[in-house]
């Protein structure tokens, strides 16, 4: 099953005895962006801001003052449930003078997060792999021409006396073809290496 992410930002309200919690989920591509988020969403005036965020094999989360385990973990687990990747959750809880107990806390923020989630627009991740090519100027047609029929994406390029050294992202389910075509295009004189031969997890983008 590939993985998705959220194509908008999403929201979602919930009331349990007169608390209120306001569950607001984004797509992120680095932890330091899903900090910015949090922060902006942060300002808001309220009793608990609590979040949890997922990039790959990274996470983290936070109960931001509630019992321990009782918000960020059940937040990340709906993230998690909801088979998503690169997305960050921020519940935001006003405190409606009712008390709910361990276990009303864990249903509100996680039962709040996953329903964000579950009704959000998604797109698919597509796992990439990060590959070097080098070719003489004769054969920079050919090579952008592949780049164009594989979905690879141009990330840096450099130019010596024997050609270009040229860096993409190219889908990892591609990349045998890309390389087979370059070489039956180019007579084989396009030098292909890629540094993650066998990524784990691969890296994705946005499909």
């Amino acid at each position: 099953m590939s993985a998705a992410t959220l194509a908008a930002p999403a929201r979602h309200e919930l009331v349990v005895r007169h608390s209120r919690f306001l569950a607001q989920g984004w797509p992120i591509e680095t932890p330091e962006g899903a900090l910015a988020l949090l922060a902006d969403a942060a300002r808001t005036p309220a009793t608990h801001h609590c979040w949890a965020y997922r990039i790959g094999a990274a996470y983290r989360s936070s109960d931001d003052g509630e019992p321990a385990g009782t918000a960020g973990r059940p937040i990340l687990a709906a993230i998690d449930g909801q088979g998503l990747d690169r997305v960050l959750v921020v519940v935001t809880r006003w405190y409606g003078g009712i008390n709910l107990g361990a276990g009303g806390l864990v249903r509100a923020y996680g039962g709040s997060a996953a329903e964000c989630l579950r009704t959000a627009p998604r797109r698919e991740l597509v796992a990439v792999r990060d590959v070097e090519l080098a070719f003489a100027f004769a054969d920079t047609g050919a090579v952008h021409g592949a780049l164009a029929q594989f979905d690879a994406q141009p990330r840096a390029h450099a130019f010596d006396a024997a050609g270009t050294v040229l860096r993409v992202q190219v889908p990892a389910a591609a990349f045998d073809a890309l390389k087979a075509h370059l070489r039956d295009a180019t007579r084989d004189r396009v030098r292909v290496s890629s540094p993650d031969a066998c990524p784990s997890p691969a890296p994705a983008r946005p499909a």
